[in-house]
């Protein structure tokens, strides 16, 4: 928050001048629309499916380090990501795993079979840390070691990040620019890919926007210490999901989901996945591709080079 220079103390938002409120406004935006006018071998619509196998990674970062919290991100591992795997090996869809760098020295076998079955491995922070608390040292620092860590196990140097929780700092595009990354995913300006601003700039770094309503943890979270509770059904988001799906593919868009493994990965919640991907099968007009597949297509349909940034 701003300072004011006469009291000494941060100004709030309603005595911000306007070129302070645009500077806010100006240090990341949306720019120019990357939906291309066709995907690949004529396919109606682009399936962009995600996971991010946070494990133990979320309670750690809280500094939560009984049993209990650690158990439930174990399960993602030993359960849910199993069952994933049989799924899309099933449906013959490549995903993107979106994968802090501690549940991969942890589970570094785990890592390498994703890119093993033709997945991608892309960056979601050391620990699951929120950056937005973090000084820019240190979340510049956290960044290039994820890096450094995923390429090391997997074989492969990442070329995308989500960002924990999606926050976004005043510095995330800055280390995401400098460690040479070709998207990001954490931004929820449009439907489809576009472009990232800085400062009206433009960055050559693709955005592949999630958003919550295409998040398992926003319906099916549970926390016995607070009111977050998993109200709605697993069934009840087959319906939404399909929904959403159908109006990417009636708009010639891009469908994109995130999910996680101690998530979507119990008994009754695959089944929302399983439905949902019999339900995209039978659409013969879809490219199913990973998040840098999506961000490398658009872009090169835009500007006629292969690799972004």
């Amino acid at each position: 928050m701003a300072i004011s220079a006469s009291a000494g103390t941060p100004r709030r938002p309603w005595e911000w001048d306007e070129t302070e409120w645009r500077r806010h406004i100006g240090r990341v935006r949306a720019g120019r629309g990357l939906k291309p006018a066709s995907w690949p071998g004529g396919a109606r619509c682009a399936v962009a499916l995600s996971f991010d196998p946070d494990h133990e990674t979320i309670p750690l970062r809280d500094g939560e380090v009984m049993p209990g919290k650690l158990s439930q991100g174990e399960y993602g591992a030993r359960v849910g990501v199993p069952r994933i795997l049989r799924l899309l090996e099933r449906h013959a869809v490549p995903a993107t795993f979106f994968m802090p760098a501690v549940s991969a020295l942890l589970r570094p076998q785990e890592a390498r079979g994703y890119v093993e079955a033709g997945h991608e491995v892309a960056l979601h922070g050391w620990i699951h840390e929120r950056n937005m608390e973090l000084e820019y040292k240190d979340e510049r620092d956290l960044a290039f070691r994820s890096a450094d860590t995923l390429e090391r196990i997997t074989g492969r140097r990442p070329v995308g990040i989500r960002t924990p929780s999606w926050d976004f700092s005043e510095h995330t595009l800055d280390i995401t620019r400098e460690l040479g990354l070709e998207y990001d995913s954490s931004l929820m300006a449009d439907d489809e890919p576009y472009e990232l601003l800085a400062h009206g700039e433009p960055t050559g770094v693709v955005e592949i926007p999630p958003e919550w309503i295409r998040d398992d943890a926003a319906y099916l979270n549970m926390d016995r210490y607070s009111a977050v509770r998993p109200y709605t059904p697993p069934r009840e988001l087959i319906p939404l999901w399909r929904d959403e799906f159908d109006a990417a593919r009636a708009e010639g868009g891009l469908f994109q989901l995130t999910m996680h493994p101690h998530v979507i990965g119990h008994r009754s919640r695959i089944l929302v996945l399983a439905g949902l991907l019999e339900h995209i099968a039978a659409h013969g007009d879809v490219w199913y591709a990973t998040h840098a597949q999506v961000a490398r297509y658009v872009w090169q349909e835009a500007t006629g080079n292969g690799t972004p940034g």
